[in-house]
């Protein structure tokens, strides 16, 4: 089975950066795309970034410019870098992963168990 560890969140004063980290393990094939979530107190969970396995990236409008995703394949792993953080990025962030895994080899969604970022003004 695969799992998803988090790491990276905390408490950041307004144009500050965090980086975050989503490191896979266990019976993995391959990885197809990683991206990050998010969700803010009483609001819906949105995408934030997201990377495909050929390198190609996607991101919500409200962060372009400012996040950076990427993944280091022989590692498992994904990042999310934050940079100029704003008060309204403030969420729990969530890490997701579609992974191909050995026996199956059939692609699933795992889900990484969130990270609170803290943006304070």
């Amino acid at each position: 089975q695969v799992q998803l560890v988090e790491s990276g969140g905390g408490l950041v004063q307004a144009g500050g950066s965090l980086r975050l980290s989503c490191a896979a393990s266990g019976s993995i094939f391959s990885i197809n795309t990683m991206g990050w979530y998010r969700q803010a107190a009483g609001k819906q969970r949105e995408l934030v970034a997201r990377i495909f396995s050929g390198g190609l990236t996607y991101y919500t409008d409200s962060v372009k410019g400012r996040f950076t995703i990427s993944r280091d394949n022989a590692k498992n792993t994904g990042y999310l870098q934050m940079n100029s953080l704003k008060p309204e990025d403030t969420a729990v962030y969530y890490c997701n992963v579609e992974i191909i895994g050995l026996r199956a080899r059939v692609p699933y969604d795992y889900w990484g168990q969130g990270t609170q970022v803290t943006v304070s003004s």
